[in-house]
């Protein structure tokens, strides 16, 4: 599992599989996405405006990534 976080899209993306298939995107409400793969299978949730639903801090001890924007 990896677990990423844009500071500047504010998307949070939180990948299951690694493997690299093809995906379909499926939008259940305004700010999720599920990435779907192989056999119907959840391989990543999107999650955007994501600091108006996650604390970041309370994902602990999962380690994410942070992606600043470039200077």
């Amino acid at each position: 599992m990896h677990v990423s976080y844009n500071d500047r899209t504010d998307l949070l993306y939180i990948r299951l599989d690694d493997r690299r298939q093809d995906v379909i995107n499926r939008r259940v409400s305004d700010d999720v996405v599920l990435d779907i793969g192989e056999g119907d299978r959840i391989i990543g949730i999107e999650i955007l405006d994501a600091s108006r639903h996650v604390t970041l801090d309370r994902l602990l001890p999962v380690k994410y990534e942070v992606s600043k924007a470039a200077v």
